[in-house]
């Protein structure tokens, strides 16, 4: 009886989620690059809010479901590639 392992599954989606990221800004990086804990706006990754509104589409687009500009929620969403991908694995429609 195999069940999915979480932690693997967070993994494989945080990568994806990386990836996403990479592709949709045309960063001269690899999403292995992306450390997970790295803040993703300002220092760290660098995104502006242009660069955070371009990944919310993009996420939207992917797993279903709608990240709102005028959220209170964003700052927390927002500040690492973990973070990100704990509200998408919570939210994800598709």
């Amino acid at each position: 009886m195999s069940e999915s392992n979480p932690t693997e599954s967070n993994e494989a989606l945080q990568r994806e989620v990386a990836g996403l990221i990479v592709t949709a800004l045309n960063l001269d990086l690899s999403p292995e690059d992306i450390q997970p804990d790295a803040p993703l706006y300002g220092e760290g990754l660098g995104l502006d809010s242009i660069d955070i509104l371009e990944v919310a589409l993009v996420v939207s687009k992917q797993f279903g479901f709608s990240l709102r500009a005028d959220s209170a929620d964003n700052t927390r969403i927002f500040s690492s590639l973990a973070e990100l991908t704990r509200h998408i694995a919570a939210n994800r429609t598709k």
